[in-house]
């Protein structure tokens, strides 16, 4: 990674904030850094103070990657500025919903699809880069998927590689940060109110309101909007993107998410059915060697992954391996990662990287 590049940060909401920390702690070859919000001011990054610029089309002008941080569920900066950005000859890559399902947009996780960045990444590298070049197989835009997606995928490749999949059944348990800054210090309000002895009425008495429910002292199940049979948004996100990802939507897929009251770190419950029957300490060996997989399962000892333990790391952890007693092919696994890291900022820069690859 001789080369320098010019990369662009657009947000500085939580994954924002995460992006600049991985940029730096990952050592990715930046040859200048723009920071772009609604608002042009400073922030402070862990003692780095970095200047932020008021987005517009002209600060795309020589930006060779373009990390819209976005927010789940809601329209990004990127419906707005990716084309442009585009048009100059950058690479966008979006961690908003927008793009995540257009067939012309690749949408990645590097330990499962790295594959999938090679028609943008021969764009980007091309004599004349302009959306011109590449609209008919891609448009310049890298799609990164829900946060949810992300960890249950690299947790499930390696075995859907080794012994197929036939059925995945999810149940998410998933932190505020998921739901942006607000959300974190809606449940740190609540925190503090019901501390003190009060009652929460999220109506009337909480001013960070960003979720439907109080979420201190409580779970509920319900993330996104409400659509198809019943299911929220965020539960259809887990079938349709992994289906996308992995290249095959003859797996069937079900899943319920779940808010719970953790500031950062997502859980996951997750079923699966193998088309061959392996046994759990076969899967701990397949996951052992898989890259960006650390297997934490020693319940006996009281170990397995929490999401205390995975705040601020960019690995999935897996635990709780154990086979479905009246299912043959049946097993059960714990997958904890952190949401604002390998959930987000941590896999976009990663797509950058192999962008980036000599």
């Amino acid at each position: 990674m001789s080369k320098k590049y010019n990369i662009a940060v657009i947000g500085v909401g939580a994954v924002g904030i995460e992006m600049l920390r991985v940029l730096k702690q990952r050592n990715f070859p930046v040859a200048k850094l723009s920071v772009l919000a609604r608002s042009a001011r400073d922030i402070n990054v862990d003692g780095v103070t970095y200047t932020v610029q008021a987005i517009s089309n002209e600060a795309f002008e020589r930006i060779d990657i373009a990390l819209f941080a976005g927010t789940e569920g809601e329209k990004g900066a990127a419906t707005t500025y990716a084309s442009e950005a585009v048009k100059k000859g950058a690479i966008v890559i979006d961690n908003g919903a927008d793009f995540r399902m257009d067939p012309k947009v690749p949408l990645v996780v590097p330990e499962v699809n790295a594959k999938d960045v090679n028609p943008v990444r021969n764009w980007f590298f091309s004599d004349s880069r302009d959306i011109s070049n590449g609209v008919k197989k891609h448009k310049g835009i890298i799609a990164n998927p829900n946060c949810s997606t992300i960890q249950m995928v690299v947790a499930l490749w390696p075995i859907y590689k080794k012994v197929g999949l036939k059925r995945v059944i999810v149940t998410t348990f998933q932190a505020s940060s998921g739901a942006g800054k607000l959300a974190v210090e809606q449940l740190k309000e609540e925190n503090s109110k019901i501390a003190q002895g009060g009652y929460v009425n999220i109506q009337a008495d909480v001013e960070n309101k960003a979720m439907p429910q109080q979420l201190a002292y409580n779970v509920f199940p319900h993330i996104g909007g409400f659509s198809d049979s019943g299911y929220t948004s965020e539960e259809w996100k887990l079938v349709k993107e992994t289906h996308k990802i992995m290249h095959n939507d003859k797996i069937n897929i079900s899943a319920t998410t779940v808010r719970v009251p953790v500031r950062t770190g997502h859980s996951e419950a997750i079923y699966i059915e193998t088309d061959k029957v392996v046994s759990p300490e076969e899967v701990k060996e397949i996951l052992s060697k898989s890259s960006g997989i650390i297997i934490v399962d020693d319940p006996k000892n009281n170990l397995y992954p929490m999401p205390k333990d995975a705040e601020g790391k960019d690995e999935v952890f897996v635990g709780r391996v154990r086979k479905d007693p009246f299912v043959k092919n049946g097993m059960w696994l714990w997958v904890v990662s952190d949401n604002l890291r390998k959930g987000a900022a941590t896999n976009a820069v990663e797509i950058a990287e192999c962008v980036i690859l000599n």
